[in-house]
């Protein structure tokens, strides 16, 4: 008996794909926060923490992708201004260089200009009208200035690069993109490994110990020796205040290693690193997948590494506006628009014309 089923169309083939990513982002994240539960169980401690920030990141990721199938263009561009607006109105925004106090406000505001300028690098490629696509790049521009009135190196840095990233995802292949990505944030989280362990050369670790701060190189160290006593379950989700020498000897401390895979390691266990760093590359997996021109996609991943390089060397995901910010862009660069995007470059239009479909 001969089938007469055709192939499968281009809307069956996209629709197969969004359904693995979203099963992995459900599965990655319940994850995340079932072990922050088993942890605390084991050895005590306080999940709140990673369940607000695994909520946080779940809202903003599910409204992105609301919003960015309705507004496309408009949900980005507002998402650019509010990010740009917290950094703003942040209560620890002063004037003078903030790389390295205060430890932990310090990144977020990093983060969120970070975040707020590839909201509006994704927004002007979503746009067809040159002048609104000039007028949103602009914007982007804008807050990497506002970066150095607000006094934020590490911001203007960060926004600085994630416009560059943007402007040269037009000619770059996705999934080169995205490797390169996950390639850079793997090496700075890795060089921070090396500096906590003390493997570089004198001169090497002297000067980024002078940009870092002695303070927070210790409490790195302190997070190493608490995943050395309890490299399986951590010593539990809240607990690294308390047991850290460093914080309690400290004239003005605040709780925290100022570093994600760090307290992950310290708090959860190896386990919990490999969670964080699933999360990770879920999005990267997410943005590969998505139906959004590659300039979308490849400008959300700069924004997210860049956001991923701050927060190995920072406090930036403690914050529930940081987390729900990443969720929201990542979201809003792999939503499905109503109506159909012109393909943002020639590598994209080529590949779209020899399959027929959507997507990488």
């Amino acid at each position: 008996m001969t089938s007469t089923a055709g192939p499968a169309s281009p809307y069956d083939r996209h629709h197969e794909r969004r359904t693995v990513s979203d099963t992995t982002g459900v599965i990655v994240l319940g994850a995340c926060a079932a072990w922050s539960l088993i942890t605390a169980s084991a050895h005590g401690g306080r999940p709140e923490g990673v369940l607000l920030a695994v909520l946080a990141v779940a809202a903003g990721y599910a409204s992105g992708r609301i919003c960015g199938s309705l507004l496309p263009v408009a949900a980005p561009c507002a998402g650019a201004l509010a990010g740009l607006g917290l950094a703003i109105t942040a209560p620890h925004t002063t004037p003078g260089p903030q790389f390295a106090s205060p430890l932990g406000h310090a990144g977020a505001i990093a983060a969120l200009l970070a975040l707020a300028t590839g909201a509006a690098c994704c927004a002007a490629w979503a746009a067809r009208p040159p002048k609104l696509r000039l007028a949103l790049r602009l914007l982007a521009t804008g807050i990497a200035v506002t970066a150095t009135v607000l006094g934020s190196t590490a911001g203007f840095l960060a926004s600085a690069g994630v416009l560059l990233c943007s402007l040269a995802a037009d000619r770059m292949r996705r999934a080169l993109g995205l490797a390169g990505l996950a390639l850079a944030a793997a090496l700075v989280t890795g060089g921070t490994w090396a500096i906590a362990g003390n493997v570089l050369p004198d001169g090497l670790a002297s000067s980024l110990e002078g940009r870092l701060t002695a303070q927070r190189i210790q409490l790195w160290r302190d997070a190493l020796d608490m995943a050395g006593q309890e490299p399986g379950l951590g010593v539990g989700p809240g607990r690294f205040p308390e047991l850290s020498s460093t914080i309690t000897q400290s004239s003005s401390p605040d709780g925290m290693p100022h570093s994600a895979p760090f307290q992950q390691a310290a708090e959860q266990g190896l386990v919990g690193v490999v969670l964080l760093a699933a999360v990770f590359c879920w999005v990267l997996y997410a943005l590969w997948r998505a139906p959004r021109p590659t300039p979308v996609a490849l400008t959300a991943g700069a924004a997210l590494t860049v956001l991923a390089a701050i927060a190995a060397v920072g406090n930036a995901l403690s914050f529930p506006m940081v987390t729900a910010g990443a969720g929201l862009l990542a979201g809003l660069a792999t939503a499905s628009p109503l109506h159909e995007e012109t393909p943002g470059n020639a590598v994209d239009q080529g590949r779209r014309t020899r399959s027929g479909q959507l997507g990488p």
